[in-house]
């Protein structure tokens, strides 16, 4: 396969939440010996590198988005000394290592933050954070609301003003615009490009900036509301003033240019609102190597839509590179949110395929490769803060979280100890060793699939045609040079029979989940099917 395009581009990245990956120590919770412990296991699936969740030292009120020290590692994780056994052990396996940069705001422990609130108005981190007065009236300078729920203003009386917070009040917004603010945040990229890492993943990249007058957001109309507006107060207007604007771009541009000061490297970012306005589908050369959004992730309906009105979406930026993820550590697992509680395992290996079939660099949410569904947690058990603040309407991200499977013994092999999440018994099963030993597996097809796909330019790096089929069924066309693979998958739990005159000259290949039936231009598909063809 030519190796004449970067690294990053069509590759497909493992992303491990360290602390529910594998424990090596038995207090519980996951940690980078445990990522070591197995990366023979990661290497198997296929994969070119792993994305870490944040390694570095938090209070945890955010699970590790809320960084207390960017040049040291999490206690319970391990030490640098880990973090350099495994950029050492990963780079001999062939396997990248990219680390998750949170780099918009910080921890309220922060020495950076402290310094900020105690050296008073004058200090010289005075402007390292976004401070504004009070109204008259002791309430909010503005209207800006957080993620999390509330205004996204915190008072502090050491200072007579309030800070900004996008989410949690534990994590103060960073001023990006403070020239030594800005410098000490890029100069964390350059600590762990120098210690070896092979790139970042930045959290909510569209927030770096913020707007200096601070003008209010306007409200989302009335009329234009929908069930995602209400979900969260702050959906409820438009997030145009407290971040994602229009200058974000020169920001995005600033990174790239520092990570592309090191060979071989890569940063894609996270984009959660407003996305072309901010920059998420800028070109390579114009802002970040790549970016995702939560258009996918949050979809619900398994329908053509949730796929194609993305990808039409980023037909209008043809320069764009984009990553591709259904599922994360922020959101439900993908078989159940679009399968719910009874989701067949035929439709996680119909998901896994059509996730590795989109164009772009692909990203693999620990345990998608199995199937893995939801976990329904009682409130007790709950650690993530959304869990607790909208409880019982959402249970929050825990349901995701839980320790990977990977034995059917006590605590699923995650742990010898206590895990810091309950194991959920939706994946009894489930686990590695019981798939493994199951050639019929999700864990079986995953494997396949990545091979199927690093053996294509076609699938890696070529174009994608939409094909025009009728609901349940969805088609299209990886083309690279003389290759083309038609792709087709059926979001049905009934068989589905389409035609279509491409298939006159097609030939189906072996690798499929679920059954096929072709005769001419005419092709019958299995509940939940995924198939493929080459075009002669």
């Amino acid at each position: 396969m030519s190796t004449s395009e970067p690294w990053w581009k069509g590759a497909i990245l493992y992303h491990v939440y360290v602390r529910s990956f594998f424990d090596s120590n038995g207090d519980g919770h996951g940690d980078l010996p445990g990522v070591m412990a197995k990366l023979v296991y990661i290497k198997s699936l296929g994969v070119d590198g792993l994305w870490l969740s944040p390694i570095h030292p938090s209070p945890n009120r955010d699970w590790g988005y809320d960084t207390a020290d960017y040049q040291g590692v999490q206690a319970d994780y391990g030490t640098l000394e880990d973090v350099r056994k495994l950029l050492d052990a990963a780079h001999a396996a062939g396997l990248k290592v990219v680390l998750d940069e949170v780099l918009s705001h910080t921890s309220d422990v922060h020495p950076w933050f402290v310094e900020s609130l105690s050296g008073g108005k004058d200090g010289p981190k005075a402007n390292w954070y976004v401070w504004a007065d009070p109204q008259d009236d002791g309430t909010a300078p503005n209207n800006w609301l957080s993620v999390f729920g509330g205004p996204a203003w915190a008072y502090q009386p050491a200072r007579r003003q309030h800070y900004h917070h996008k989410f949690l009040r534990q994590q103060p917004k960073l001023n990006w615009r403070d020239p030594g603010a800005r410098e000490a945040a890029l100069s964390v990229l350059d600590f762990w490009l120098e210690a070896g890492v092979d790139g970042f993943r930045l959290d909510v990249a569209g927030t770096f900036l913020h707007d200096a007058d601070l003008t209010p957001n306007p409200v989302v109309p009335m009329d234009e509301r929908k069930g995602y507006n209400w979900s969260h107060a702050g959906n409820l207007q438009r997030h145009l003033y407290d971040s994602n604007l229009p200058e974000n771009v020169e920001t995005l541009d600033t990174i790239r240019s520092r990570v592309d000061a090191f060979s071989d490297r890569f940063v894609f970012g996270e984009f959660s609102e407003e996305e072309a306005r901010c920059g998420a589908y800028l070109s390579p050369a114009d802002g970040l190597h790549s970016g995702y959004t939560f258009v996918m992730l949050l979809a619900r309906k398994l329908q053509s839509g949730f796929v194609t009105d993305h990808y039409a979406t980023l037909a209008a930026y043809p320069d764009h590179w984009p990553t591709i993820s259904f599922s994360n550590h922020d959101v439900p697992r993908t078989v159940s949110r679009f399968g719910g509680k009874s989701a067949s395992p035929e439709l996680a290996k119909m998901m896994f395929a059509l996730l590795v079939s989109l164009k772009g660099t692909t990203l693999i949410y620990q345990g998608e490769e199995l199937g893995l569904p939801q976990a329904a947690l009682p409130r007790d058990l709950l650690r993530d803060p959304v869990g607790d603040l909208y409880w019982p309407y959402d249970g929050g991200r825990d349901g995701c979280r839980t320790p990977m499977p990977w034995t059917p013994g006590p605590h699923m092999g995650f742990t010898t100890g206590t895990p810091w999440l309950p194991l959920a018994g939706e994946h009894r099963g489930l686990s590695v060793e019981e798939q493994e030993a199951d050639s019929e597996s999700a864990l079986a097809f995953s494997r396949a699939f990545i091979a199927f796909r690093k053996a294509s330019m076609a699938m890696t790096r070529g174009d994608i045609d939409f094909m025009a089929l009728a609901e349940p069924v969805l088609g299209f066309v990886r083309r690279h040079g003389d290759e083309q693979i038609v792709c087709l998958f059926n979001f049905s739990d009934e068989p589905q029979f389409i035609e279509h005159p491409s298939l006159e000259t097609a030939s189906l290949l072996p690798l499929r989940a679920g059954d096929a039936d072709m005769r001419g231009a005419s092709i019958g598909l299995a509940p939940y099917a995924a198939v493929f063809l080459t075009l002669s």
